[in-house]
């Protein structure tokens, strides 16, 4: 990608807005080229300016985040969507996740993790809010301890399957080194490993194996 990266902000709420703005700011990697105050403000300014990352409410008036996602994933699929929450419900999530939205972001987290968030949907990775994942890992270890084998995945090392899910996730390979406490080469060759034997050839179709097994989200 050459030059700037384009946003588009869109939130009913002009505090919110502003430090939003002052966020994208700081980095000069990313270029502001327009706010929207509610869905159907977004939609249009969306389509008419694709930018590279739209960033939206999921509480917005006229249209929410969730159904914007729906309607841009059809009028404007290139754009990669980014919902903004202080839902850290798992069924938002899910109904996020179903739009193909590629960033779950709660507000009160925007502040320290969004250009981080931005960068890892820009490179096509699925994000979602820290504090989310840690939620639906444990409810996730939970479920699995208590109905084993339910996943039905025999051929998959408990390792690989961590590794997967960390993946599908969004996070690279150094922070799930890190996480796993392991070297960067071992989550390598289990992720490799993990792919091989479920047929899957890139992200794209790990996060879409992760969804349908319930990998992101608690059902």
């Amino acid at each position: 990608m050459t030059g700037k990266i384009r946003i588009v902000l869109c939130d009913d709420h002009p505090i919110v807005l502003a430090g939003l703005r002052n966020l994208i700011a700081t980095d000069t990697e990313f270029e502001l080229v327009g706010s929207a105050p509610n869905g159907i403000a977004a939609l249009k300014l969306i389509c008419d300016t694709l930018p590279d990352i739209a960033i939206v409410d999921i509480s917005m008036p006229e249209l929410n985040g969730i159904a914007l996602a729906r309607r841009l994933a059809v009028d404007a699929p290139a754009v990669k969507v980014m919902v903004l929450t202080l839902h850290e419900d798992r069924a938002f999530l899910k109904q996020a996740l179903d739009a193909g939205v590629c960033g779950y972001l709660l507000k009160r987290s925007a502040a320290e993790n969004l250009i981080q968030a931005a960068r890892a949907v820009l490179t096509g990775g699925l994000y979602v809010d820290p504090a989310v994942v840690d939620v639906v890992f444990e409810k996730s270890s939970q479920r699995g301890r208590r109905a084993s084998g339910q996943l039905s995945l025999p051929d998959l090392t408990d390792r690989e399957t961590v590794v997967l899910k960390l993946t599908a996730l969004g996070h690279t390979n150094k922070e799930t080194a890190r996480r796993l406490d392991v070297g960067v080469k071992s989550v390598e060759t289990y992720k490799a490993r993990g792919m091989e034997k479920l047929g899957l050839k890139s992200r794209a179709e790990l996060v879409r194996y992760a969804a349908a097994q319930g990998w992101l989200v608690d059902l």
